[in-house]
């Protein structure tokens, strides 16, 4: 292989979904980079591969970059995989991907698995067009403003969660985007795969009722439905107040959908 910075996707749970051209670029890159090293060296040894690797994380991506680059720039070929799918798709690797275009070295992707594409086929929603938007916010006043700016996306909304912040989500999806369908897919490729569908609170309901929640989750949200045109500037304020939306951010909201300015809206409500 000539010196480049080879993309490599490793399986996001079952080790089959790994490629033949995964393997061989593996086996031959003079280094790994990895996000975390032992979570890597497992997968290398499973398939018997014995090649030097370096960690690269978020906490030195800065300068490991500069390292790696080094190494790049005097011929050497690096690998750079995440703990599982895709490298870059919500894990560190951009600053050494525009560092290396910079310099001239050739970047190549070896694809192979991805939780957002896995998750978006068998989800059941309109797969014509998507958004990925990473990991929703941790505070819920910022999630919040965060899913009020996604409220006219026309398409398929995709995201990551944490286990232990799913609820929450859940219950925000549902106050603020009311009953669009939403899919949790948990656990992709693994044993304990699962695919939850419904509305945001019978979702939520599903996940209340276990002892606990566990494992990877890929969360999506479908197109809603158009606000009935029965309903008075008024009531679709109040409406959303009622959900816990503050009075402007509803008056916002409603100026959105109504294709009204913010002026008007509140006029109407006065």
């Amino acid at each position: 292989m000539p010196a480049s910075l080879y993309l490599v996707a490793t399986p996001i749970g079952n080790l089959e979904d790994i490629t033949l051209r995964a393997l061989r670029v593996l086996k031959e890159a003079d280094v790994i980079a990895c996000e975390d090293t032992r979570q890597t060296g497992k997968l290398l040894s499973h398939f018997g591969i014995d090649k030097p690797t370096v960690s690269y994380h978020e906490h030195n991506e800065a300068a490991r970059t500069q390292e790696l680059l080094a190494r790049l720039e005097a011929g050497a070929q690096v690998a750079l995989v995440s703990d599982a799918g895709t490298p870059l798709i919500s894990d560190p690797g951009y600053r050494l991907v525009t560092a290396s275009i910079a310099a001239g070295i050739p970047v190549v992707p070896v694809p192979g698995a991805s939780a957002v594409l896995s998750a978006l086929a068998a989800a059941g929603l309109p797969t014509d067009a998507f958004r990925f938007s990473g990991f929703l916010p941790v505070k819920s006043t910022q999630r919040r403003k965060a899913l009020e700016s996604l409220r006219a996306e026309t398409c398929t909304l995709i995201f990551y969660e944490a286990p232990h912040r799913i609820l929450d989500t859940l219950s925000d999806i549902a106050a603020l985007l009311g009953d669009r369908p939403v899919v949790v897919a948990r656990e992709l490729t693994k044993f304990y795969e699962e695919f939850l569908r419904g509305t945001a609170a019978q979702v939520r309901d599903q996940l209340a009722a276990r002892h606990s929640v566990k494992g990877e989750i890929t969360l999506l949200i479908g197109k809603g439905a158009p606000l009935a045109a029965t309903t008075s500037v008024e009531e679709a304020v109040r409406e959303l107040e009622e959900k816990g939306i503050p009075r402007m951010d509803a008056i916002k909201q409603v100026a959105r959908d109504r294709g009204l300015s913010k002026r008007e809206v509140y006029k109407q409500i006065m």
